[in-house]
């Protein structure tokens, strides 16, 4: 586990969404999956590059089926990225670091940052 990521459950999930201080991506993963092991290390990556600008949390689809189910979420890996506690942007599938960190860049220009 990675200090700089934060590992998000059922429970857990509406809280770190609406109060958190900064945007937020959340990556939706299954340890099964051959894509999501495959972007971990790139969101390990850009958790460390956005460290204090961006909340970087991991959920396990496995451990926690039920938040995944009300996010219509039906494939795995699924980045969705929000700003004050709103969804803005979601990504579905393995994508580039680079492609990523524009994606990132752009949230921290609409928030002013």
């Amino acid at each position: 586990m990675s200090d700089t990521i934060t590992y998000l459950t059922d429970a857990t999930y509406s809280d770190a969404i609406e109060n958190a201080a900064t945007p937020v991506v959340v990556d939706f993963w299954a340890p099964w999956c051959g894509p999501c092991r495959m972007l971990g290390p790139i969101v390990e990556e850009l958790a460390t590059d956005y460290q204090g600008r961006f909340t970087v949390a991991k959920m396990n689809t496995d451990e926690n089926p039920l938040t995944p189910g009300k996010l219509g979420i039906r494939g795995i890996p699924t980045m969705i990225f929000y700003l004050n506690g709103q969804e803005v942007d979601r990504v579905v599938g393995v994508q580039p670091k680079a492609q990523l960190q524009r994606r990132f860049d752009a949230l921290l220009a609409k928030q002013g940052a």
